[in-house]
């Protein structure tokens, strides 16, 4: 989608004009400015990817002169990956524009507002996750790439779709070792450079660094960084300026005790004496007193990262973990971190996915739509999950199922999850039988005619065979329910010898669900009134003298109801169908014994023993073969 339609950015179609090239992205709003970059949201061309742009305009007067930190930035974001690392995607360079694109991000100063509403505790948790991102990213550069970043501040920090915070801006991030390094000649090019800088830089330049450990200047910019997340409205520390003067303990303000001993070491004048991020992380991940270990969303990360190798202590720990916690994480976090992570876990099976199951139906039901009807990942992992030969996979799959049915399409439900179900029929475990049955009154109104009338009832006919009681009645109420979706044949050929079956079952409730079903199958006007009379009422009536109470009771209750529908249809009815006619002969009406007509012959007849005798039998005879002759004919 071209994003240009809706932008109102004169700023955006300007850039995309001053370059003439055919851009691999569409460019969308502009976020904002972050230190020589303006930032943008774009999609890419090619598969909707949802990513960011970081726009240099080198005919800025004020930025021309920082050409160099942008194509540093292009150059060392291209070579330095990390999963706490901005992630960088494609770079498109011309003079005197460049084009940064990494993943979908925003920035911290635009995510910190909405924790404004959080609870104290929330915030926190919030704030020393982010921190402990940033820690390990800085890590990584000044020890594996022995470098210095030189721009820790809050504009280097952007914000990932699930809450993560991503260390950015690298226009200045140098190698003392490389040639081309920009930061010992050119750092003071950053804006506010001088306000974040460490005092033996303030003291001298840039290039004293090249003499210290890589980690010194990133070390204090840190404790500047902690000071402006926990204490926006706090100016930056008096510490900064000459001549340094110790940091009070009354302004700490925000920043947690166990956080403000070792923020105090960071900003520690003597670059030689000075807290270094990565031991600055050593100590947060103390496992007894850490404030990083201690956290409950570093604790659910590092177990969503290490679960394919966990031990299995430390998965149930994080299940539990999870289980207990996961509503009062970040809604973007629960649906762009962890469940991603569970879903991966999911697909591998295994004794825990019975466990993670309930969680991953928890967070992928809130989640946002995939869009465009695909199918949600977590979905298709849960789907997935039918052919697992794991009967607790299975059985949570199927006690789950009420949460989860409602997104599952007809087509889903036919092609993948119907072949694996049908087999839970047959299972050998009673309780994995009895949850299939039970399954199907969800799913049956996603089934096609052809599973509904020919496979389902096939599986159902065994069902009622089953030497579980539980299994055979709950069938029966199952095919109650199915009985006013299925064909018009299958109705007449199956429903009276199913119903009747469970009518003669030996478990009291098994009997009662037929006699139910087959009201319920009446009112549902499963029957047609010939049926109903015929085949329906005798089989009901033998449940009028059934042993147990419980049974007459609704037999009686039903026969009373089918008695009153047949009484509604015999309303309908002619009084006769017989034809009219005259005379004598096989098509006349016998007349009754003792009319007029034969007032005369009777008398005379009657006269003796004999005749009365001979009289009587002709009538009978007569009658009976009337009745005969009148049946044929109808």
């Amino acid at each position: 989608m071209d994003l240009l339609r809706s932008l109102g950015s004169a700023a955006a179609s300007s850039i995309l004009q001053k370059s003439g090239l055919s851009l691999p992205f569409s460019l969308g709003e502009r976020v904002g400015e972050l230190g020589i970059w303006t930032l943008h949201d774009a999609v890419k061309r090619d598969d909707s990817t949802e990513v960011s742009v970081f726009v240099f305009d080198a005919n800025q007067s004020q930025k021309r002169a920082a050409l160099p930190l942008a194509k540093n930035a292009v150059r060392k974001l291209r070579t330095i990956r990390h999963p706490d690392v901005l992630r960088f995607i494609d770079a498109v360079e011309t003079d005197p524009l460049i084009y940064l694109v990494t993943e979908r991000v925003k920035p911290l100063s635009k995510a910190l507002p909405a924790w404004a509403n959080k609870t104290d505790k929330e915030r926190q948790e919030y704030l020393v996750w982010g921190l402990h991102r940033v820690s390990v990213a800085l890590a990584f550069i000044n020890d594996s790439a022995a470098s210095t970043h030189g721009a820790v501040r809050a504009d280097s920090i952007l914000i990932s779709p699930s809450g993560e915070w991503k260390l950015g801006g690298f226009e200045v991030l140098s190698n003392p070792k490389d040639e081309a390094a920009v930061l010992y000649n050119m750092g003071s090019l950053l804006p506010d450079a001088n306000v974040y800088c460490s005092p033996e830089v303030r003291k001298s330049s840039y290039a004293v660094l090249k003499d210290h450990d890589p980690a010194v200047a990133d070390a204090y910019a840190l404790g500047i960084l902690i000071n402006s997340v926990f204490n926006p409205t706090f100016s930056v520390p008096p510490t900064t300026q000459p001549p340094h003067p110790q940091i009070a303990a009354s302004s700490r303000g925000a920043i947690p005790p166990p956080i403000f001993a070792h923020y105090k070491r960071l900003l520690n004048p003597s670059p030689k004496a000075r807290l270094t991020p990565k031991g600055f992380l050593e100590l947060g991940m103390d496992t007894a007193t850490g404030f990083f270990a201690l956290n409950p969303l570093v604790r659910v990360c590092a177990g969503l990262d290490n679960f394919a190798v966990a031990s299995e202590s430390d998965k149930t720990e994080l299940i539990r973990t999870l289980r207990e916690s996961v509503g009062s994480f970040p809604s973007e976090f629960n649906a762009h971190r962890v469940l991603p992570s569970l879903v991966s876990a999911l697909e591998f099976g295994g004794a825990n996915a019975a466990s993670l199951l309930p969680i991953v139906l928890d967070i992928g039901k809130s989640a946002p739509p995939s869009g465009k009807g695909a199918t949600p990942a977590w979905l298709a992992a849960v789907v997935k999950l039918f052919a697992s030969p794991d009967r607790g996979t299975r059985m949570a799959l199927l006690e789950h199922l009420p949460s989860y049915a409602d997104t599952l399409d007809n087509k889903l439900v036919a092609e993948k999850v119907w072949p694996h179900l049908q087999t839970g029929f047959a299972d050998t475990v009673a309780v994995v039988r009895e949850a299939t049955v039970r399954a199907i009154s969800l799913l049956a109104p996603k089934l096609g005619d052809r599973i509904l009338n020919n496979d389902l009832l096939r599986h159902l006919a065994k069902a009622q065979l089953d030497p579980e009681p539980s299994i055979r009645t709950n069938t029966c109420i199952l095919m109650g329910r199915l009985a006013p979706t299925l064909g018009y044949n299958t109705k007449r050929k199956v429903l009276v010898p199913a119903f009747a079956r469970a009518t003669k079952d030996a478990f009291v409730h098994a009997r009662v669900a037929g006699v139910k079903a087959f009201a319920a199958a009446t009112d549902a006007g499963c029957f047609e009134p010939e049926a109903l009379a015929e085949r329906v009422v005798p089989a009901v009536s033998s449940c009028l003298i059934d042993k147990e109470k419980i049974v007459r009771d609704e037999a009686f209750t039903a026969i009373a109801a089918f008695i009153k529908k047949l009484e509604a249809h015999a309303e309908t009815m002619p009084e006769t169908v017989i034809p009219p006619s005259t005379g004598e002969g096989p098509g006349a009406a016998p007349q009754a014994y003792g009319s007029a007509g034969s007032t005369t012959a009777s008398a005379a007849v009657l006269g003796s023993a004999s005749g009365a005798a001979g009289m009587l039998a002709g009538w009978a005879m007569y009658d009976l073969t009337g009745v005969a002759h009148y049946k044929i004919v109808y």
